[in-house]
């Protein structure tokens, strides 16, 4: 970059040309830093699903993410065990007010609930076992269904997640077998620069084998992949792809180099990389490697320039899927990365940067066919149904074993919660017995009218307007109905009392 003024983390060579501090890259007219991802290797040890149009419409690897642990559901039955036993605890201290508050209703339905543990309270050892239902009981109840509930979700998540798992075996190779791995391979490695395709020289030959060995040849890289680079935001792309692609039984080795121009000198910060295999009559499944190297090292930033080589390894190795219809992919593996020259210092950049022998970056792309045995994949079940019944019964058999033994604790701590279920019977009976006593004098009071009742003969603590307490009885009824009996009855009752005297009369001795 030319100018009198160089940007921030640059320093200025040659007089007029700005060039960015080691580690640094121009972007956007400033020396930027590479912005690596936290995770710098995406690694499939497995085949994995190309997208379609509902993983592209909809978030599903984040809901993935989200219900990939069984941590989930058992924090989610914690939270609801403690809430249920939380408000239980906390209704206990709620006055009752002899059963009229809706409160009283509400511990009524809990102890109604009480069906694990009805027959297994406190009882004397003289008393015949009967069954119980207590507040206490429901409440312990409802958690152990929580509580196995919870863990059964979590037993069948498991059981879906992780039906099977995955038997690798290794069997020695032999040619027939290698020749039926055909895959389609594509390779991409971005250098993470300032420079552009037209620095890119010596992109042309394949060498296979080992240089001083029988095996050694040199081959025209178009006679076996298609290649090109192309730009980026980054830096230049080298793009290779491969159709019906056999695993060769020869190492293979891709070099290439970026070199200066006039007023862009060749310099690099990193490297992006990703090499995927799919087989070539299947396209739903795709094996890959992915990563990013940086060029920091022990937080020393440092820049890519010289004559030494910069070596990515891979290695490659079929797979033979079972499971899959016998599916057969060449796995990728992402095995080290060889740095080449390179700077840490601003001032031995800027030297290199004034001499033309220095200037020169080199790439190598060294792939390593690991063909002499065959992995095969295949899935084995872990669970069948007898032992799914097992792993059930004992969740349950657990879940009611701890509130049972705290069930007992309380009830042999604590005398009250011995009788708590007759207490709660006897304060409903209660209520039961006043609302039928206050239907039965609305009865009476809609029966004969409280205006025709006659209260001078009813003291000052009796009311006529039937409102009577239940200690009065029906006795008190019969006596405001007799009190206000019409005046035609209390001549009735006048006769009936001359009859009687008469006859008394009669009866007398002569």
């Amino acid at each position: 970059m030319a100018g009198k003024a160089c940007p921030a983390n640059a320093f200025l060579y040659n007089g007029t040309l700005c060039a960015c501090n080691p580690g640094r890259f121009f972007l956007n007219g400033s020396c930027s830093l590479f912005d690596a991802p936290a995770g710098k290797w995406g690694i499939s040890s497995d085949v994995e699903s190309t997208r379609t149009f509902l993983t592209t419409v909809l978030p599903l690897d984040s809901i993935k993410r989200v219900t990939q642990s069984q941590a989930l559901l058992l924090e989610a039955t914690l939270v609801a065990l403690v809430s249920w036993l939380l408000f239980c605890v906390a209704i206990r201290f709620v006055r009752v007010d002899n059963g009229e508050s809706s409160w009283f209703r509400i511990r009524w339905l809990i102890s109604r609930l009480d069906f694990v543990y009805a027959t297994k309270h406190w009882l004397d050892d003289r008393m015949v076992v009967r069954k119980r239902k207590t507040e206490l009981g429901g409440t312990l109840s409802v958690a152990s269904w929580i509580l196995f509930v919870g863990l059964l979700s979590a037993l069948l998540y498991q059981l879906i997640t992780k039906r099977s798992i995955e038997v690798y075996r290794i069997r020695p190779a032999n040619a027939p077998d290698l020749l039926e791995f055909v895959n389609d391979m594509e390779f991409n490695i971005t250098t993470i620069s300032s420079m552009s395709c037209s620095h890119l020289r010596g992109l042309d030959t394949l060498v296979t084998g080992t240089s001083g060995f029988i095996d050694y040849r040199v081959f025209p890289l178009s006679t076996y992949v298609n290649y090109r680079c192309y730009n980026t935001s980054r830096g230049p792309t080298i793009s290779l792809k491969c159709n019906n692609c056999q695993v060769p039984r020869r190492d293979h080795y891709i070099s290439w180099n970026f070199v200066d121009l006039p007023n862009e000198p060749a310099t690099a910060i990193g490297f992006e990389f990703s090499l995927t295999a799919k087989d070539h009559g299947d396209d739903t499944h795709v094996s890959y490697v992915s990563g990013t190297v940086e060029s920091s090292t022990n937080d020393t930033l440092k820049t890519f320039r010289g004559p030494d080589l910069n070596i990515l390894k891979i290695h490659l190795f079929p797979r033979t899927y079972n499971n899959l219809h016998n599916l057969k992919l060449i796995q990728p593996l992402f095995h080290e990365f060889i740095p080449g020259s390179s700077l840490s210092e601003a001032s031995d950049l800027m030297s290199s940067l004034q001499s033309s022998k220095s200037g020169i970056v080199n790439t190598t792309l060294y792939v390593s066919y690991l063909a002499d045995y065959i992995v095969e994949i295949d899935n084995e079940k872990l669970n069948g149904p007898v032992t799914f019944l097992a792993d059930v019964g004992g969740i349950y058999s657990i879940s009611v074993a701890i509130f049972l033994y705290l069930l007992w604790q309380c009830e042999a701590r604590f005398k009250k919660l011995r009788s708590e279920d007759s207490v709660m019977r006897d304060i409903r009976s209660r209520r039961r017995a006043q609302r039928n006593w206050d239907k039965l004098k609305k009865y009476v009071a809609y029966t004969w009218g409280p205006g025709n009742l006659d209260c001078s003969n009813i003291s000052s603590t009796q009311q006529c307007n039937l409102t009577m307490d239940s200690s009065s009885g029906v006795g008190f009824l019969h006596k405001t109905e007799q009190n206000s009996v019409p005046k035609a009855t209390e001549r009735a009752k006048s006769r009936l009392a001359g009859s009687t005297e008469i006859q008394k009369g009669s009866q007398s001795p002569q």
